[in-house]
């Protein structure tokens, strides 16, 4: 996979089952519309947001590599990206979650390398190269707010997801795509967002990772700095839209106190936020996270923790006390007095210690899952993996011996120990058997003609996480998407129009000065009457050239357009302002 990025010292650690999400930017697929899309957000973006975003954005635009004239090229980004510890890589739109948040903790950006239609200018649900380019990347230049985006990734790949997340997942990434896509019909819409909105109103209670993509979204994507009074923006979905960043800063958008409230405030991704969180800095974004870290399972553990893995259906991780690590799909707990006493995984299994697999205990012997007593031995207080070898050899825990072991909750084990393994403080944390029975109550749960019984030891379990404690243990390279970007094929109106862009392009570049503008003007008039954009781009160099009859012609033509099409009114008069702001200012 390496040839689709150009490698450095940070992707080099990317595990390969994130590499699976990475593919080429194919730079030279972006039309001279898309790099005028790009210029136009750009230049507006800046002008309005010189006064309203937090200081590191413009300062980040230099650190970064973004231009305001060009889409930014990811191999130009990541030399650049290097030098504060970071990179970027292209994806296809969406990813999911878990993944996402993982890149973010390796200090790479997710880049969706699609830019929006012409059509869609202000504002996408679909994640872009303006939305992750031009909003997420200037703000990594600053420090305090790449360890938050970095430790955020940390924490947020361990959450522990519904089944119900996945699926809505699939359906917003599905609607994120036929809402781009040109030839999606206003059906095909109206029922994707149905769909989603159904989901969103029937999830049930919220998952760790629902909670979190929450704190994500009022923060990373739509955060404000400052006073509630004054606020200013970070969040890259509000500087990377020209029309919410203007909005979010009227009244009408009430502005709170962040605080860990905020994670139980759901948003629709298909509208214009209502309500937004104001920060009164950078570190105090770590506080919350670190507040809301500490309810996850990740650091509580316990029954809790392994009936959310159970109810995820998803490969996860519990730790006991003694370090040890049993990582597959779980199924079953059994419980007593509010405390797991046995749990079960079902499928492929893998024990680790410390996040490394212990040697003999991956997949391929534990292939049909994996089931352990948890707790202490009844009526001892002593637990095991806190006996002295003399405490297990006076309880007869010892290799050869036949023992009968009984745990509080009535878990029975019954076998000739083989062997244990220790871990690095010396403590026991797996003990194997043969010709071993284990049964509760009525209940077997291990017969000995199934073979070697390996007992996990460990009196609680003190984490639950999702993914694998060691990420070498399991094939995760099983990535599929139900739906690809949209790409049709181009009409031959849409290419000619798209050589007129490259024609305006190549002059205000320099490359082809023989180019006539009025030529590309009366073009435009006679074949593509309601494009909006190229005549505002000609206006620029018109007016640059002091050129008063073609920009007579060309204001003339921009005023039919917003006669005909007065929903673009506000996007020409914008382009227009700008350009006599610069003209001023230069």
């Amino acid at each position: 996979m390496s040839h689709l990025f150009e490698s450095n010292e940070i992707l080099q650690k990317l595990p390969k089952h994130l590499q699976q999400f990475i593919k080429p930017q194919n730079y030279e697929d972006y039309s001279a519309i898309d790099q005028a899309v790009w210029r136009y957000v750009m230049r507006k973006n800046v002008d309005f947001l010189s006064t309203v975003a937090h200081e590191s954005y413009l300062e980040g635009l230099k650190h970064t590599g973004i231009s305001i004239d060009s889409i930014p090229n990811m191999y130009g980004m990541n030399r650049i990206l290097k030098d504060i510890g970071w990179a970027a890589v292209a994806v296809d739109g969406f990813i999911p979650p878990n993944a996402f948040m993982e890149f973010q903790a390796y200090n790479v950006l997710v880049i969706a390398s699609d830019i929006r239609q012409l059509e869609h200018i202000e504002y996408t649900p679909a994640p872009d190269i303006i939305h992750e380019g031009a909003g997420h990347a200037p703000i990594i230049a600053n420090p305090e707010y790449a360890e938050y985006l970095r430790r955020f990734g940390e924490i947020g790949c361990k959450a522990i997801s519904s089944a119900k997340d996945y699926e809505l997942y699939e359906a917003v990434r599905h609607l994120s795509i036929i809402k781009e896509a040109p030839n999606s019909t206003e059906e095909d819409i109206i029922s994707a967002e149905k769909k989603v909105e159904d989901l969103q109103q029937n999830m049930g209670t919220p998952s760790e990772m629902a909670l979190i993509r929450n704190l994500h979204w009022w923060t990373v994507e739509y955060g404000l700095i400052g006073t509630q009074e004054n606020p200013k923006i970070y969040g890259a979905g509000l500087l990377s839209s020209i029309g919410e960043s203007a909005w979010c800063m009227t009244d009408e958008v009430e502005k709170l106190p962040y605080d860990i409230n905020a994670t139980y405030k759901d948003f629709d991704i298909t509208k214009p936020q209502p309500q937004l969180y104001v920060t009164p800095d950078f570190a105090h974004l770590s506080l919350v996270l670190e507040e809301f870290a500490n309810t996850m399972a990740l650091r509580k553990g316990g029954l809790s923790g392994i009936k959310k893995l159970i109810a995820s259906h998803a490969l996860g991780t519990i730790e006991l006390s003694t370090g040890l690590q049993i990582s597959g799909v779980f199924d079953t707990v059994i419980e007593n007095e509010n405390n797991p006493i046995y749990v079960q995984t079902i499928d492929e299994t893998a024990l680790a210690y410390r996040e490394k697999e212990l040697v003999g205990h991956g997949t391929i012997t534990h292939q049909k899952g994996f089931g352990s007593p948890i707790g202490k031995l009844k009526g001892i207080n002593l637990a095991i993996e806190d006996m002295s070898p003399r405490d297990l050899a006076a309880y007869h825990i010892y290799e050869g011996k036949v023992v009968h072991l009984e745990f509080e909750g009535g878990v029975k084990i019954s076998g000739e120990i083989i062997t244990g393994k220790r871990n690095l403080q010396g403590k026991i944390i797996l003990i194997s058997f043969k010709n071993c029975t284990v049964s509760h109550n009525n209940l077997t749960l291990f017969k000995p003609e199934w073979g070697i019984y390996d007992m996990a030891v460990g009196k609680e379990i003190v984490s639950a996480f999702s993914g694998p404690a060691d990420l070498n243990s399991f094939d995760l390279i099983t990535h599929k998407t139900s739906s690809q970007t949209i790409h049709i094929k181009k009409s031959k109106e849409r290419l000619a129009l798209e050589t007129l862009y490259q024609q305006v392009r190549d002059y205000r570049d320099g490359t082809n000065k023989t180019i006539s503008r009025t030529k590309v003007l009366e073009q435009l008039i006679e074949k593509h009457p309601n494009d909006w954009l190229l005549p505002v781009e000609l206006y620029e160099l018109a007016h640059l050239g002091n050129e008063t009859e073609l920009l007579e012609k060309i204001l003339k033509h921009l005023e039919t357009i917003k006669q005909n099409k007065p929903n673009l009114g506000h996007l020409i008069d914008d382009g227009l302002s700008i350009i006599h702001k610069n003209a001023v200012i230069n």
